[in-house]
């Protein structure tokens, strides 16, 4: 018994091992490549630069125009992030108290949002009839709406979880609905809460069609366009494109280590509390 459970768990770990070497394999070839001179980069290969090239990463901010399509891209994913965990926890928890035969069919109906295909040509007309078409404003609320399905389905199930003794506990405090959540549900959901910001702001920051479509001014652009308009200039520096790709997965690198860290500080200190 306990050699079935060792070579299970050697299988298991052999396979994880396998594909974290698979996914951390091109960024490695990306990082090396970064570095190097045109012409060692030409071949794409995992030899170590003769020297360290850093003026790579300042060609590629100034001729790439990094800097704005850097800011373009944290306002669009950072505000419709926020946007979508503000409008999916308060339909999570509206939902997940008050379970009636309608309120399941719209929560199935939202949730239908995860599987079901966007039709693209059919929104540039709503798009259009809304004046949101090639606007800031407009790309952010398509960035949120676009994720609120998926955000709801998870802070549903964990809503499901708090004890309805936290609301009622509040409401004999003299809470309101509003002061409810804000003051005595929300603070309990930070850990999913979070979860849903680093996840919504992955998807947005690496989302390319819908700028593609709905952002017609490059001054609007976010980074995966400008990466986009970067290679088809520059095709032939793979140094220059490596260097360009790794200031583009790097804001997201960051965001994903700082989430990972609240959320577990948020739990050490509730269990410490609890």
């Amino acid at each position: 018994m306990n050699r079935n459970k060792a070579t299970k768990r050697l299988v298991q770990n052999i396979a994880i091992w396998i594909i974290s070497l698979m996914a951390i394999t091109p960024i490695l070839l990306i990082v090396i490549n970064a570095f190097k001179t045109a012409p060692e980069a030409s071949s794409m290969n995992f030899s170590l630069p003769q020297m360290f090239q850093f003026e790579n990463f300042v060609t590629v901010i100034e001729k790439g125009k990094l800097v704005r399509s850097f800011v373009n891209s944290v306002s669009y994913s950072g505000i419709s992030s926020m946007l979508c965990i503000l409008v999916s926890a308060t339909a999570a928890f509206a939902l997940a108290r008050n379970k009636m035969k309608f309120n399941r069919f719209l929560y199935f109906f939202i949730i239908m949002g995860i599987a079901l295909p966007l039709n693209y040509f059919t929104l540039i007309d709503v798009m259009k009839w809304t004046h949101l078409m090639n606007t800031k404003a407009g790309i952010i609320v398509l960035y949120s709406v676009t994720q609120i399905p998926f955000s709801i389905f998870i802070l549903y199930g964990f809503i499901g979880g708090v004890p309805r003794e936290l609301d009622e506990a509040g409401i004999i405090d003299g809470c309101g609905p509003k002061r409810l959540f804000f003051s005595v549900i929300f603070p309990v959901l930070r850990p999913a809460a979070v979860t849903v910001f680093i996840l919504s702001f992955l998807n947005t920051w690496n989302e390319f069609l819908l700028p593609l479509y709905y952002l017609n001014s490059a001054d609007k652009w976010p980074m995966t366009l400008a990466v986009y308009n970067f290679f088809g200039q520059f095709q032939q520096s793979w140094n220059l494109v490596s260097a360009d790709i790794i200031l583009t997965i790097l804001p997201v690198i960051i965001v994903y280590l700082l989430g990972q860290r609240f959320i577990i500080s948020g739990m050490t200190s509730g269990s410490v509390k609890g």
